[in-house]
């Protein structure tokens, strides 16, 4: 399975302690070169500039051949989307409204942070109101709506898994 990601998804999972869930959902992760930049903004908290500058195994940086000429984004989601192209990628993670529209028209599967976090969940790598929490805590954000489905299907999930047992 091919997965590319962008700079927001890496960024927010590292924030929140939470970015070995990427290595256990997904093995290997491959992030353009031009995410590596953003990471190295002077602006870039330290804990993240830290972990791209240390990347771990899981962690395969590629820089996109070709850049599309006709994505009209910032240079994270650009690339992110051109390499995904160039390596006939099976998802691409995205947050940014935008990018995510542009990726789903050409037929990306696209998953962003909460759907990353509630795939854990479903799992029971992370719990996800804690994960959902300290993502609050952070500058993301999300429809209100969003998240409290995300939380409202977890507990389901849990009771359903309590009934079961």
């Amino acid at each position: 399975m091919i997965i590319v990601s962008d700079t927001t998804p890496l960024n927010y999972l590292v924030l929140i302690g939470e970015i070995d869930l990427l290595e256990k959902l997904f093995q290997r992760v491959i992030v353009p070169q031009a995410v590596v930049k953003e990471f190295q903004h002077p602006n870039t908290p330290p804990i993240v500039q830290n972990w791209i500058a240390n990347a771990p195994s899981w962690v395969e940086i590629r820089s996109a051949t070709v850049i599309d000429p006709t994505i009209n984004l910032g240079a994270g989601e650009t690339e992110a989307i051109s390499l995904a192209i160039e390596l006939g990628a099976d998802q691409l993670l995205i947050d940014e409204r935008q990018a995510r529209k542009l990726a789903l028209a050409r037929g990306f599967a696209v998953t962003g942070t909460l759907n990353i976090l509630a795939f854990a969940a479903n799992q029971e790598l992370v719990d996800l109101p804690t994960a959902i929490a300290r993502l609050q805590h952070t500058t993301f954000r999300a429809p209100a709506a969003l998240v409290q489905i995300l939380l409202d299907q977890d507990m389901l999930r849990k009771q359903a898994k309590q009934s079961g047992s």
